[in-house]
């Protein structure tokens, strides 16, 4: 019988997939990483099953995620989101992605580099769910910086789960199938 992580043991084939096939592993790119943000910002104070059945829905209703389009929302864009029945709509989730999306814009050398200049030296293999962290001493710096250059909506718990999202660190258990995709410490 194959292990994994127990957030991904239950029946859903897209939570199973995506634990599988994407968290955990390294993940670059300022398109790519501004949909991560995003996503875990609207993630906070739901269920990870709920974003992933409305990415498709949240990627047409943010062009793409490309942070340039975004950027140039309005209060007409706002608006227009706020009754998209396909995404989370949250007033407060939807003006940090385009504040935020104007903060990546504003970056000198990117949001990649910016994000992946706070990953761990190391990071060991937890063996159970209970020595995964919510957050780090690195995830707290990250989130810092962030608000720092004009991000919203990215405390420490939200900056920890982008960090596991794109493979910064590997919290896969040491006996979960997935592990050896991500990094290995």
């Amino acid at each position: 019988m194959e292990v994994r992580c127990a957030w991904a043991t239950d029946v859903d084939p897209l939570m199973r997939e995506y634990h599988d096939t994407e968290w955990g592993r390294e993940l670059h790119g300022d398109v790519a990483l501004f949909e991560r943000l995003s996503l875990e910002a609207f993630q906070s104070g739901l269920s990870w099953s709920i974003i992933l059945r409305k990415r498709e829905a949240f990627r047409a209703a943010f062009a793409g995620f490309d942070p340039a389009a975004v950027a140039a929302f309005g209060a007409t864009d706002i608006e227009r989101l706020m009754e998209d029945a396909g995404i989370v709509r949250n007033r407060r989730k939807i003006e940090a992605t385009v504040a935020n999306a104007r903060a990546v814009v504003e970056l000198d050398g990117g949001l990649d580099a910016l994000i992946w200049a706070f990953r761990p030296a190391s990071h060991p293999a937890p063996r159970t769910m209970a020595e995964v962290p919510a957050v780090t001493v690195e995830s707290t710096a990250l989130a810092k910086e962030l608000k720092r250059r004009g991000f919203a909506f990215v405390g420490p718990t939200t900056a920890y789960a982008l960090m596991q999202a794109t493979g910064m660190v590997n919290d896969h258990l040491a006996d979960c199938v997935a592990r050896p995709i991500g990094r290995a410490d």
